[in-house]
């Protein structure tokens, strides 16, 4: 019997090699593993306590009591161990990451800002210098001034192109920036000379198009006779080739409800030079602005007598795009710093 207990008491020797691993442990990874063999599924440890299922009675007791100091002693010295690799890593990550706030970067550079709000910023400087007034209005707009006013009565065909969003009581996110000259129009008397930024809104996703995007339009009234087609076509002319530079202007016959004469404007080509290529879909030329003059409809409908005038409007994000050859237009939106770096 004596034999037999003997045999089956496990001695200290053989937790020593362990416990002198651990004290040379280096990271918490190897800690881990030493803890696994000594106290895992398959470790010495636990391999002694299964023994406690043969063992004869008389012997248990004084068998389990020594497995249970042995991993008493273990799982204190595991546990010391533990805390020391974490203190020292914690110290390491804190020096990795410390930051000297008393060290400045010669080489950082001030950015223009947001590649879109540059734009338009670049767009109302042109025409502020040029004596146009800035006026802005509400996002939130009624029937009569996104539409009625602008020659857009209901069922007009015109509307479908505008997918708007409507609310219950309603009132709609304005589609363009337009409501803002009816409603300067009804507020003042010509001469009128001014532009009006914002954001508009229409229900389109994808390269192109987004729902939620950035106008500017211009609207020009005085009294019949002071203001006329080649007007327009000078201010735009003169326009794009501050905005891009040596390129060719064309206008092309084109239909607006809120004006007629209408016309689309194009540039050459920057990025081929008008000779052709993908990104003009090899015309040679790229759609820019749209522009007319005044219907009589929209003088009536706020009621102007003996005027004329003309309006023109531009997509900010489109300018923006040809600007800095951006081609996706859903890249100003999604904040990646790749692209907003370059600014």
């Amino acid at each position: 019997m004596q034999k037999n207990s003997e045999k089956n008491t496990l001695k200290d020797p053989m937790l020593e090699p362990f416990l002198q691993q651990m004290t040379l442990a280096s990271t918490l990874e190897i800690l881990e593993q030493i803890r696994i063999e000594v106290l895992g599924k398959k470790g010495i440890l636990t391999e002694q306590f299964s023994k406690l299922k043969s063992m004869p009675p008389s012997e248990k007791k004084a068998f389990a009591q020594t497995l249970n100091t042995l991993r008493s002693t273990f799982e204190t010295q595991y546990e010391i161990k533990k805390q020391e690799l974490e203190q020292k890593e914690l110290e390491s990550k804190l020096l990795d990451q410390k930051l000297d706030v008393s060290l400045f970067n010669l080489t950082s550079r001030a950015s223009i800002g947001h590649p879109i709000n540059y734009t338009k910023d670049k767009i109302i400087d042109y025409f502020v210098s040029m004596d146009y007034d800035l006026c802005e209005g509400p996002l939130i707009e009624d029937d009569f001034h996104n539409f009625s006013a602008l020659n857009l009565p209901e069922y007009h065909p015109a509307r479908d192109m505008q997918d708007t969003f409507y609310f219950k009581d309603s009132k709609l996110l304005r589609t363009h920036t337009s409501p803002v000259q009816i409603r300067t129009m009804l507020l003042q008397s010509p001469p009128i000379k001014m532009i009006c930024p914002g954001a508009t809104f229409r229900r389109d996703y994808d390269l192109t198009h987004t729902p939620m995007f950035h106008q500017i339009e211009g609207l020009v009234v005085d009294e019949v006779g002071a203001v006329n087609f080649a007007h327009l076509k000078y201010i735009l002319e003169s326009f794009l080739h501050y905005m891009f530079g040596a390129v060719k202007v064309r206008f092309r016959s084109s239909f607006f409800p809120f004006t007629e004469p209408s016309a689309e404007v194009d540039i050459s080509c920057i990025f081929c030079h008008g000779d052709g290529c993908r990104v003009c879909s090899h015309t040679g030329w790229l759609e820019v602005l749209g522009c007319g003059m005044v219907h009589h409809n929209v003088f009536e409908a706020v009621g102007y007598k003996d005027v004329s005038g003309y309006a023109f409007g531009m997509g900010i994000e489109r300018l923006c795009m040809l600007s800095f050859g951006i081609g996706d237009l859903r890249s100003f939106f999604e904040t990646d710093l790749r692209l907003l770096e370059q600014f």
